[in-house]
Parts: structure tokens; C-alpha cells; sequence
């Protein structure tokens, strides 16, 4: 991963902070960037990720800072075409930028509904757009095999960031759309890129951060020791190395000694009547017929 370049969005703590540590640890060059804001979204502070970038550099790697919000568009295309104003190029964007805002649906505010649901989601389609566009017009001139003047000699890589939370999660509506709207688009924009020779993925971490510890702490699921965001930063490095070419539209997992695939939604029963589906007729024969096997009470006890 020598003199790779990345871009780590959402770097100034946590999980982001650990996967930029690990890629400059790899060799990487790594822009990091971070709002510095509170959980909640609240606040902005241009020190959290300049003391990431510090840390890098007092270990011997190299990094720069990019203060900002990434679910700004115009923001967006400046970290990316200040990242190839600074190295020449982009490989590599990772992004871990998103907040909470948590309540029960009835009572979610239309403000936390939107302010989520932007940071989370718009947060992550941003920098993609960026990054993509750059890519694309990087690559038109290129022939399978062959280096453009940029040296774009290897696949590029995006990495959305989503949660557990996309199956659902008890209070977090905004959160969870947000999440399981992530991989909607990854699935989509990784066949868009295909042909750009970029891979697009998105990763389900498991790990300690600020957002665990808005949690009561006996209803946390793990504790840091368990479960540190630092087990996460190598599957992140992986997808960030040209070891994973070839290795796109996926949906991931990472969490203390584990790593894994997610399937892609699938249906899990079907009936087909060739007179066509009536009231009657489902009523009927859907529970005993078409959905036989399947368990369509499939809410969660969180008694």
C-alpha cells in the first residue's frame, strides 16, 4: 500500500480514527477528514482531525487535514480535487461521517429526521459523487491494461460506511433508513463504476465508539475491551489494498475477531396463481401456501 492515497472521511474518532491510523501504518498517504462535531451533529472543531493527522505523522507516515462536512456537495468536490492537488491522485475513500439522533418514531422531530437522514445518507452519496466523477473522467481515455498520465494503473476504491442498525434497531428510524439506504446505493453505483475499473462496497462495523456509549452502560452490547475499534481498521486497509481487486458491490462486516459477507436481499417464498391474486384467493392460500415456510411475525422483544 506504499504512497497509496486515502481519503478518510469521518476520521477524528473512533472507527475512522483506527482505519486511518492502520492505512498510514500500511504506508498510505492519508487525507483525513472530520467536522469535529458531537454525536448529535452539534458543533464543528478543526482539531479532531489535526490531531489524527498529528499522530500519523509523529508515527511516521504521512497525512494532511480536511475540516469540513461531507454531506455539503460543493464540500464534497473540494476535499476530492484538494486531495489531487495535493498527491495527484485519489485511490481510496473511506467514509465513517455520520450522527445520532435517536427516538421513537412517534416522537422523532422532523429536524432529527432530517438532520440524520442528510448526514448519514447525503453524508455518504457526496464524496461518492465526487470521487466518482474524478474517477470517470480519469479512466475514459484508458484501455484495459494500460496507465493514463495520472497513473491510474490499479482499481480505484470507495467504502460506504453502514450500520447493523439497516435491519432495524428499536428508536433509530432515521438512523436505520439512512443505513439501509446505503446499500441500495452501493449495489447500484458499483455496477454504474464497473466499467471505471472502481470498486464501490459497503462495510458493517461492530466496534466501541461515542455513539456505543450513548447507549446505557448495562444495556451496552459489548465493552472497548471487547469489541475496539481497532479490529475493524484491517478489513478496511484490505479494501484499500490492490489484494481486494476485483472485490465490489458486497456489503461487509467487521467486528472484534470476526469478518464476513452479507447476502444481497433475496426472496424467500413465492406462489404463483395464473388466474391472478384476488382478496379471496390470498386469503386463502398465502399463509398455508405461499408463505408455509416463512415467519411473518418478525418484530423484535426488546421486553
Amino acid at each position: 500500500m506504499e504512497e497509496t492515497v486515502c481519503v478518510v472521511a469521518g476520521g477524528g474518532n473512533g472507527l475512522g480514527r483506527a482505519a486511518a491510523l492502520e492505512l498510514a501504518d500500511h504506508g498510505a498517504r492519508v487525507v483525513v477528514n472530520d467536522l469535529g462535531c458531537e454525536v448529535d451533529g452539534t458543533g464543528s472543531d478543526a482539531s479532531v482531525p489535526e490531531n489524527v493527522a498529528s499522530e500519523i505523522r509523529e508515527r511516521g507516515g504521512e497525512a494532511i487535514v480536511h475540516h469540513g462536512d461531507v454531506s455539503d456537495f460543493a464540500y464534497a468536490e473540494s476535499l476530492i480535487a484538494d486531495t489531487v492537488d495535493e498527491y495527484g491522485r485519489v485511490d481510496f475513500v473511506c467514509n465513517f461521517a455520520g450522527i445520532l439522533r435517536d427516538g421513537i418514531s412517534y416522537k422523532l422531530t422532523e429536524e432529527d429526521w432530517r438532520e440524520v437522514i442528510e448526514t448519514n445518507l447525503t453524508g455518504q452519496f457526496a464524496p461518492l459523487r465526487a470521487a466518482a466523477k474524478h474517477w470517470r473522467e480519469a479512466s475514459e481515455e484508458r484501455g484495459d491494461g494500460e496507465r493514463d498520465e495520472e497513473g491510474f494503473d490499479r482499481q480505484r476504491s470507495y467504502l460506504a460506511v453502514s450500520a447493523g442498525a439497516a435491519r432495524g434497531s428499536l428508536g433509530q428510524a432515521n438512523y436505520a433508513a439512512a443505513k439501509a439506504g446505503i446499500l441500495g446505493m452501493v449495489r447500484t453505483v458499483s455496477n454504474e463504476l464497473v466499467r471505471s475499473n472502481v470498486r464501490v462496497n459497503a462495510l458493517v462495523p461492530n466496534g466501541y465508539t461515542r455513539m456505543t456509549e450513548t447507549v446505557p452502560a448495562e444495556h451496552r452490547p459489548y465493552t472497548a475491551e471487547e469489541m475496539p475499534p481497532e479490529k475493524v481498521a484491517p478489513l478496511v486497509a484490505y479494501l484499500a489494498s490492490e489484494e481486494a481487486e476485483g472485490v465490489t458491490g458486497c456489503t461487509l462486516y467487521a467486528g472484534g475477531d470476526r469478518v464476513g459477507v452479507f447476502s444481497d436481499p433475496a426472496m424467500d417464498a413465492i406462489g404463483v396463481n395464473p388466474d391472478g391474486w384476488t382478496l379471496e384467493s390470498l386469503s386463502r392460500h398465502f399463509r398455508d401456501d405461499v408463505a408455509s415456510d416463512v415467519d411473518l411475525s418478525r418484530t423484535e422483544s426488546y421486553l
